[in-house]
């Protein structure tokens, strides 16, 4: 009798096991399954989870999250996971279309939540001439460090919510990652002094880098508005040639997802040089030179200050 015991505990022990691990949720044997929306993302979740989650970035490095067309693959993945990572403020809306398609049962967590956000310059269209709709705010706040530690703390707390046991952890790595954004923020603060008021312009594929100008003191004249999704318009590019003439601007910068054809004709009508690759929406790989958001940024800086710098 006492082995029927010991072996229907095992047993109902082994289903709610399973159990566990089909729904995402963390237990000794697996970690919480964490689906984002795109590198940035998941990048700052691997950092606040650690070993407690395994993450799956629907759209990866140097990928345009713009674009992004879901395949049914994304579907099954949304629909097993314990904790689902958006950024919000229209920028991912693939992923919430995913999140209520799949049925999922998961944690969802919009990064943004409680973002006092810029509003979209070009009146809730995605560019001057292409009219796709993208609501009425920029997206892009990962570029402001400040905003990365709500996005930090938002994580954090979704993470906790779902796998409560795990929360002191989360509490940890999130505290630690918070100190290291701050001193990254210094960092680079004192990185830009280099850089002249008058002579931090930043013109660009597409306008993702507002809130990066907003902390740091840039002006932004980018080709294309909000998204990248089409290709700039003649008119466009008329724009940005006589707003680079007009600001003397020293140099054009690439970003990693687009064409460079675009950005080298400016700087060859304007005589402004070709500055270099800035990551906006997306991290590089492993082997390139922003393959996490610190990475990112700290890249990003460079490449700004060597262009602008007296």
């Amino acid at each position: 009798m006492a082995n029927l015991i010991s072996l229907f505990r095992n047993a109902i022990t082994s289903a709610a096991l399973v159990l566990l691990a089909a729904t995402g949720v963390a237990t000794a044997q697996a970690p919480v399954k964490v689906v984002t929306s795109f590198s940035i993302l998941a990048d700052v979740a691997r950092e606040i989870g650690k070993e407690r989650v395994s993450i799956v970035s629907l759209v990866g490095p140097n990928g345009d999250a713009h674009a992004y067309q879901a395949k049914p693959a994304d579907a099954k993945a949304v629909k097993e996971a314990g904790v689902v990572i958006v950024n919000g403020l229209g920028f991912d809306s693939f992923m919430i279309r995913l999140v209520k398609s799949s049925g999922t049962k998961a944690t969802l967590v919009t990064a943004s939540s409680g973002l006092k956000a810029l509003e979209n310059a070009e009146g809730g269209h995605h560019g001057h001439d292409h009219g796709h709709s993208h609501g009425k705010f920029d997206p892009h706040a990962w570029q402001s460090i400040e905003a990365m530690k709500l996005y930090t703390t938002n994580i954090r707390d979704g993470l906790a919510k779902a796998d409560p046991a795990g929360a002191q952890d989360y509490a940890r790595n999130a505290a630690r990652y918070l100190a290291e954004l701050e001193a990254l923020k210094t960092e680079l603060d004192k990185g830009f002094a280099a850089i002249p008021r008058d002579k931090r312009v930043i013109i660009t594929n597409h306008d993702a880098f507002r809130y990066f100008g907003n902390e740091f003191g840039f002006t932004l004249a980018p080709v294309q508005g909000i998204s990248t999704e089409g290709e700039p318009s003649a008119k466009d590019v008329a724009r940005i040639i006589r707003a680079a003439k007009e600001k003397k601007a020293r140099a054009i910068f690439i970003e990693n997802m687009a064409n460079p054809k675009i950005a080298e004709q400016i700087a060859r009508e304007t005589g402004a040089r070709i500055g270099g690759t800035l990551f906006s929406d997306a991290l590089s790989d492993e082997k390139g030179p922003a393959p996490t958001y610190i990475a990112l940024m700290r890249h990003n800086a460079k490449v700004l200050v060597e262009a602008l710098r007296e």
